[in-house]
């Protein structure tokens, strides 16, 4: 029998000079893409062993014998003119697949655990919603028992308030939440020296 748990991870195709490129300006290309690499091979091991099924979303085109293993992970193509449609378009795919608990992730969290994982699907139980708030003022991880629109409209992506647009959304629909820790996204070269791949770059 199918789980009614989904983790969908949105991940960018390893292509040069196209992944972490703020954090590139300061590096250089070859080392964000190896960073970035990173942070996929982290973000698989800690989804690898949660009972859940799981999909990996890509930028541009589905990734053939990369680290997700295509027998333990669905693979699709994003789709939507920006970050809040393409997570939406995913998300109501999902529900509409008949998925109960579905919980999304992005690939630039180093801290990412299987733990954290678990406790998200875990409070999804008896909460509406679970969202993961990042350093930055966005979120690493959002998870939903049932689908909402409005969380995906008008939210400033990719600026210090999407969290705060966010719970306020969450707060007009009448859905309870939880949050879970405050974790580190890696996007420029400040959070990659509070991180551990902080390696002297």
């Amino acid at each position: 029998m199918r789980l009614k748990r989904l983790l969908i991870i949105f991940v960018k195709n390893l292509q040069y000079g196209k992944v972490k490129t703020r954090l590139a300006s300061d590096v250089g290309n070859d080392k964000a893409l190896e960073i970035y690499r990173q942070l996929i091979a982290i973000t698989e091991r800690a989804a690898s062993q949660i009972n859940a099924e799981k999909e990996v979303w890509y930028s541009d085109y589905v990734a053939v014998g990369d680290v997700f293993d295509e027998e333990a992970f669905r693979k699709k193509v994003q789709n939507g003119e920006n970050l809040g449609a393409r997570m939406a378009n995913a998300i109501r795919e999902a529900f509409e697949n008949g998925y109960e608990q579905v919980v999304i992730i992005g690939s630039d969290c180093p801290d990412i655990s299987e733990a954290l994982f678990e406790t998200a699907f875990r409070n999804l139980e008896k909460h509406n919603a679970v969202i993961g708030p990042s350093k930055d003022g966005g979120y690493y991880l959002l998870g939903l028992n049932v689908y909402s629109d409005m969380l995906f409209n008008n939210i400033s992506w990719s600026t210090g308030s999407v969290l705060d647009e966010t719970v306020e959304k969450l707060e007009s629909a009448g859905l309870s939440y939880v949050k879970m820790p405050e974790l580190n996204d890696i996007d420029t070269l400040e959070d990659l020296k509070k991180s551990k791949l902080w390696y002297g770059t």
